[in-house]
């Protein structure tokens, strides 16, 4: 009788050690939006570039392995084709951010220039209420972040 208690509360003890996952948890996707910003300082001006680079999303490599983002997009809600951002040749490290600018300027390992410029209407990211989008080569929606709130400048996605 005694070794028959000792058996069962081994077997309680192991199944309470045993590490089990939440139903509900799921994998960080392999890119994924840090943040948004979306009231540039100044705006809403003439959309001079100063003030279109104050708008920006920042993107996260959430792996451990460097990402190839080759024809990757990034889009705002709106169906407009020239509110797509398509990555040329850039491949983003473990780890690593890079945050994409509305306006121009020199693209570097960690900033990338969606190149816009055009007055006002060369804005990107709405004021109010907006919804982000990155889309891996076949057009998968990897990771998206919402906001709807004019009293601030930008959304942490995390």
């Amino acid at each position: 009788m005694r070794s028959l208690s000792l058996v069962l509360s081994a077997a309680a003890l192991a199944v309470v050690l045993v590490p089990v996952a939440p139903a509900q948890a799921a994998a960080l996707p392999a890119v994924q939006f840090v943040k948004i910003y979306y009231n540039s300082p100044g705006s809403p001006d003439n959309g001079a570039n100063r003030s279109l680079n104050g708008e920006w999303a920042q993107l996260k490599n959430t792996t451990r392995k460097a990402i190839n983002l080759k024809g990757w997009t990034l889009r705002d809600k709106t169906s407009a084709s020239d509110h797509v951002y398509t990555f040329g040749t850039f491949t983003l490290g473990a780890g690593k951010t890079v945050t994409v600018r509305t306006g121009k300027g020199r693209n570097t390992s960690t900033i990338r220039y969606w190149g816009r410029s055009g007055g006002t209407f060369a804005y990107i990211w709405n004021q109010v209420a907006d919804t982000g989008y990155i889309r891996n080569p076949s057009g998968k929606l990897i990771d998206s972040c919402s906001y709807n709130n004019s009293r601030v400048e930008s959304v942490s996605c995390l």
